[in-house]
């Protein structure tokens, strides 16, 4: 090799690493082949050493550039980076590189160097059979173009945001939240978990248009009250099951049907697909890198949880029978978070929603293929991360995931602060403990106070914002109950949460928050257990917005992309980066699809080629918004795009370039178990008790802390949190509230006997 070049590459893979005088400039040239793969690339590196690898600063861009010939189209510019902590590691693949069968040069822009890196090396890797010969490589440091920001509001909104409550309310009882492909926002409610709706056959949704600030409300043909939902390839919206039946005191819980939607946002309406192979209300729902979606948990016909995985298939656009879907026979809770991991497996994170998580570590790495789940260790308090969030963190690329928060309804202690992170690049990845949630103002009954002691919440929202950070908002303290009033932004690079402005409006249960294509977040909803909904909507402004003229894409050539290619916009000015963002569909906390997906840069005055990546699995097929963002972190208005599924790769390519990670696992491996129907779940599994009020109404199972097992004490809660008068159903009374049995709860004479 020469001088400050070594030999690299993993996997199954027959190559040679030679020389050649077919060179670009004097008389040498490396050239990498593979003749035979199975797995893996190899490529020639800059040495990972001090003395070879070039210095970089934090926070700053450099441009690469290298001359190239190629006889494959699987070949990559692949970028390293040495962590001053953690030593030499991967960073990210920069740029697919085009077959050429004479000299071409590349260039590509790196992201901004992250904190704790000194040194970078990169090279051109090769991930399928052929060649890629190369020469004359360059490094550049990108020049400070931008002046620094000026503030455009008061000096508290600059660093904090700032929120806005919109003056018309929502007309529906949405807790079901989807961006659509052309920047509307659908939001879905059934029933709105209200039984007289319900009972009257009454089923909305409404369709939101930031534009004017309209809702259009939308015929909806069923309950999809607690369904699942997710953005098709296409742009059409897939609703799985939802509520077939509510509880009945004594008698059975939730019920979850068969029947699945698709909601078309051209002409806004729905139509029906074949069903389900089982009930599901409360399923997740994840699309996987060739356009399928998968789906696990949820509640059957007869209340029980089902233990049926589902595949819809995109290319027959129908739910796949039963016997053609790998199947574990394993319960997998409600809403359970699934995200999709750069080389199709699945990792759950451990956040759901009700009760206690799944028994073991309560998070694992499933593999649709092997058909096998593998433990991951280290979630803190397994059992208290109940409608806690989880999200891919930015980019895409680097497969870290943050789960934040959560609480526990059968129990209903304080929520917690919590969070952790875990590196899925890591070869046998484990969370580990990530810094604690700000505290904020909890509502008690008595008006906002300070939180107090390891009090957090649940019911939150995380929201992966344009500028490569995340936005948490919203939740309670307990069980539909004493709302939080608390926001904060997360950076990745640093690891650090930053207190900003609050959501002046309460949401908890079925609330949800989620971006907009112009860079702000709506927040949504609040349904409390005293049955009442907020029709409110928030608007938050973050920080980004208030620096100064956002740049703008001033043309798009082309909306239809290439997983692979390399696609050009103009701006109108300097920008740092750009990147897809997948629009929500998000519900009580859980939208496993949110993800952010990096796009390098190669850059020629204000014309910006995008590189696409070349892995499905770190970007789904679909519609995503496409932003570009200056060196001050500030975005433009997104422009909407489609990145086609697979069958749109070139036919000669092998694979995608996928890094072998978490392939090391040391984690109890479960195996398909035995074949069975459900698994039984309490008829309480919503943590309320049915024997009190109307169906919308939450009279806990269990309460507070602080709160006594008397009448007078748990009488005085509820009072406190609005409850009124609670008759009761049928004869049983478990929580004893109406001790002189006249079939109303905390009565004047109910208070007197205890």
């Amino acid at each position: 090799m020469p001088s400050c070049w070594e030999k690299s590459g993993w996997g199954d893979n027959d190559f040679a690493f030679t020389t050649t005088t077919d060179a670009h400039s004097g008389t040498k040239a490396m050239k990498v082949a593979l003749t035979r793969r199975v797995s893996g690339d190899r490529k020639a590196l800059i040495t990972e050493s001090a003395s070879c690898a070039p210095a970089v600063t934090t926070g700053k861009q450099y441009d690469l550039g290298l001359w190239y010939k190629t006889t494959t189209p699987d070949a990559a510019i692949t970028l390293f980076r040495h962590d001053t902590t953690a030593g030499w590691q991967y960073w990210t693949d920069l740029k697919t590189l085009d077959m050429q069968g004479s000299w071409t040069q590349a260039s590509v822009r790196t992201p901004e160097v992250p904190a704790g890196t000194d040194r970078i090396t990169w090279g051109v890797s090769v991930y399928g059979t052929g060649s890629a010969t190369t020469d004359d490589y360059t490094m550049d440091k990108v020049a400070d173009t931008l002046p620094p920001p000026t503030c455009t509001g008061t000096a508290d909104q600059c660093a904090n945001g700032k929120w806005d409550v919109l003056p018309t309310q929502n007309p529906v009882r949405s807790m079901h939240s989807v961006v659509l492909k052309n920047g509307k926002v659908l939001l879905i409610a059934g029933s709105g978990n209200s039984e007289e709706n319900f009972n009257a056959g009454t089923f909305t949704s409404a369709v939101y248009n930031p534009a004017t600030g309209s809702y259009k409300v939308i015929p909806t043909p069923k309950d999809m009250f607690c369904a699942g939902h997710v953005q098709l390839a296409d742009g059409r919206v897939l609703v799985m099951s939802g509520n077939k039946a509510f509880p009945v005191a004594g008698g059975h819980g939730y019920e979850g049907y068969k029947d699945s939607y698709i909601f078309d946002p051209d002409t806004e309406t729905y139509s029906k697909t074949n069903d389900l192979n089982d009930g599901h209300w409360y399923p997740s729902a994840t699309e996987l890198g060739n356009g399928d979606i998968i789906s696990f948990g949820g509640l059957r016909e007869d209340s029980s949880g089902s233990v049926t995985a589902e595949r819809w298939s995109a290319a027959q656009q129908a739910w796949l029978p039963l016997w053609q879907v790998n199947q574990t026979w394993s319960f997998w809770g409600l809403y359970p978070s699934m995200i999709l991991m750069q080389d199709g497996r699945l990792f759950y994170s451990g956040s759901h929603v009700f009760g206690n998580g799944t028994p073991g570590t309560g998070s694992a790495i499933y593999d649709y293929d092997a058909n096998t789940t593998t433990a991951i260790a280290g979630l803190q308090n397994k059992d208290q991360r109940d409608q806690s969030a989880s999200v891919l963190l930015p980019p895409a690329q680097d497969q870290k995931v943050l789960t934040i928060g959560g609480g526990n309804i059968d129990s209903n202690p304080d929520a917690n602060r919590l969070t952790d992170l875990i590196d899925l690049k890591a070869a046998n990845p484990s969370y580990v403990a990530g810094p604690q949630i700000p505290q904020g103002t909890v509502d008690l009954g008595n008006g906002p106070v300070a939180e107090t002691g390891n009090q957090g919440k649940m019911y939150v929202s995380a929201v992966l914002l344009p500028d490569g950070k995340v936005l948490e908002t919203g939740g309670g303290l307990h069980n539909r109950a004493n709302p939080v009033f608390e926001a904060s932004i997360f950076d990745p690079d640093t690891s650090t949460f930053d207190p900003v402005a609050a959501d002046p409006q309460a949401r908890g249960y079925h609330s949800s928050a989620f971006l907009l294509p112009d860079g702000r977040v709506m927040a949504t909803g609040d349904n409390p257990g005293n049955g009442t909904w907020n029709h409110n909507v928030s608007i938050y402004t973050p920080p980004y917005l208030l620096k100064g003229t956002r740049p703008t894409i001033t043309s798009v050539i082309d909306n239809e992309w290439v997983y692979g290619d390399t696609q050009r916009i103009t701006v109108d000015r300097p920008i740092a980066k750009a990147e897809l963002i997948r629009p929500a569909a998000v519900t009580h906390s859980s939208d496993p699809n949110q993800r952010y997906v990096d796009l390098p840069l190669s850059v020629d005055g204000n014309n910006v080629d995008l590189n696409v990546t070349s892995n499905p699995n770190l970007a789904p097929p679909g519609w995503y918004m496409l932003f570009a963002v200056d060196a001050n972190g500030v975005p433009s208005v997104a422009k909407w795009v489609h990145l086609q599924g697979p069958s749109a790769l070139a036919a000669e390519t092998s694979s995608a370039h996928v890094h072998s990670f978490a392939d090391s696992l040391e984690g109890k491996v479960t195996e398909p178990g035995k074949k069975k129907t459900s698994q039984k779940v309490s008829t309480t599994i919503s943590g309320c008790d049915r024997h009190y009020g109307t169906i919308n109404v939450c009279v806990p199972t269990a309460f507070p802390d602080g709160v006594k097992k008397t009448t007078a004490s748990r009488c005085a809660w509820l009072r406190k949190n609005d409850y009124g008068r609670l008759k009761i159903n049928g004869k049983d009374d478990p929580l004893g509230l109406d001790p002189n049995k006249d079939q109303l709860a905390c009565g004047k004479a109910d208070l007197k006997r205890r």
